[in-house]
């Protein structure tokens, strides 16, 4: 019999096609659902039978894997709980979206091992598994709803052309599926890219959506230093990390760049444009450091979330920070490592600035001290 559409676009309340799709899934049922790249066929990872039967409709190989979707960054650690640096930070910044990320799956926790054997032959034959977070909005309520893991991969017949449309679906597979989930044409309309990681080393398996030079710049670590207006404190601890980083790997501030190192500063109240005081910026040319061209900015969702480490220079920036992400709060601390303020200097004498400075520097130097990073001292 054809497959039943839920078309989400003519219903009064999506929720009901939402729960049609879940109860399918749960019971063994081909569930075409949309993502922002193609459509894909989603079945459940705890049913063995409904993992043979999607292989076989897709014509696919044995031994050619089929990915996972998981609801978030953090779902994807219990399938990958040694994840890399270099992974954990793709995640972070490609999730959701068009990045299916390939990487090792060995670990003893992982939650693929308590899966049936049948469906890790399909998911894992190579000893790496394939993640991805799609970027649609119904589709995540559909996993958030299913129990268990969940195997979404594209709609199309194996090596040919993705279906973008619930038609095109239903064209290449007709009464081989049981439902459609119908969101009209994806919004991308290309395949994700896949990427696989190994310790801290990317490259692209499959050209998509997301190509080498973005991929390139995702792959950069963050550091973010935070105070309130980004004029003063922030502006010297972004200059001197910079500093310290440099020293370390072993080249000049202005190169960190070249080895896939950021450095940026921003306020939790900051107005964007303003320079740095006048002050900071005589401060830190007796550090060696030039902050003129200094410019502003605010805390935003996108800095906060790329960050790999976020430092603040009192408890009420970190608090702040954790309470608007509480995701953040294993990535976001103030500098001091005795928990205490750096108090601010402004519309105080260069003295204070100075020993202001000075604190940071010192605390900057611990910081530096505990990271690790001869992942890029090897970078060109």
């Amino acid at each position: 019999m054809p497959p039943i559409h839920l078309d989400l676009h003519h219903t009064e309340d999506s929720r009901d096609l939402i729960h049609q799709a879940v109860a399918a899934i749960s019971s063994g049922k081909i569930v075409a659902v949309p993502t922002e790249t193609v459509y894909g066929l989603a079945v459940s990872g705890l049913i063995p039978e409904a993992v043979d039967r999607l292989l076989q409709i897709k014509q696919r190989p044995r031994g050619n894997p089929l990915p996972f979707a998981v609801q978030s960054f953090d779902a994807a650690l219990d399938y990958v709980p040694d994840m890399s640096l270099l992974a954990q930070r793709l995640a972070r910044r490609c999730w959701p979206g068009p990045v299916t990320l390939v990487l090792d799956a060995n670990h003893r926790d992982s939650v693929i091992n308590r899966l049936h054997p049948g469906v890790r032959e399909a998911t894992i034959p190579q000893g790496t598994v394939g993640l991805r977070v799609p970027a649609n909005e119904k589709t995540l309520q559909i996993m958030q709803l299913c129990a268990g893991p969940i195997l979404l991969t594209s709609a199309n017949l194996s090596g040919q052309i993705e279906a973008t449309k619930a038609t095109e679906v239903e064209q290449i597979f007709g009464n081989l599926i049981d439902v459609i989930v119908n969101d009209g044409p994806c919004r991308i309309g290309q395949p994700s890219t896949v990427v696989r990681v190994e310790g801290n080393q990317s490259s692209i398996l499959r050209e998509g959506v997301v190509d080498q030079a973005t991929l390139d710049s995702m792959s950069h670590f963050l550091g973010l230093v935070v105070c309130t207006g980004n004029t003063c404190r922030s502006p010297m601890g972004e200059a001197l990390l910079k500093k310290q980083l440099a020293a370390k790997i072993g080249c000049q501030p202005n190169e960190l760049e070249k080895h896939r190192i950021n450095i940026l500063s921003a306020g939790i109240s900051a107005l964007p444009g303003a320079p740095a005081a006048p002050q900071a910026n005589e401060v830190m040319r007796e550090f060696g450091c030039i902050i003129e061209d200094h410019q502003s900015q605010p805390v935003t969702d996108r800095l906060a979330h790329y960050a790999d480490i976020i430092l603040c220079m009192t408890d009420r920036h970190r608090q702040a920070i954790v309470t608007q992400w509480p995701s953040l709060v294993n990535r976001c601390f103030t500098i001091r490592s005795d928990g205490c303020d750096i108090s601010d200097p402004i519309g105080a004498p260069i003295a204070v600035y100075r020993q202001c400075a000075t604190q940071i520097d010192q605390e900057m130097a611990a910081w530096v001290s505990r990271l690790d990073l001869s992942e890029f001292r090897e970078s060109k």
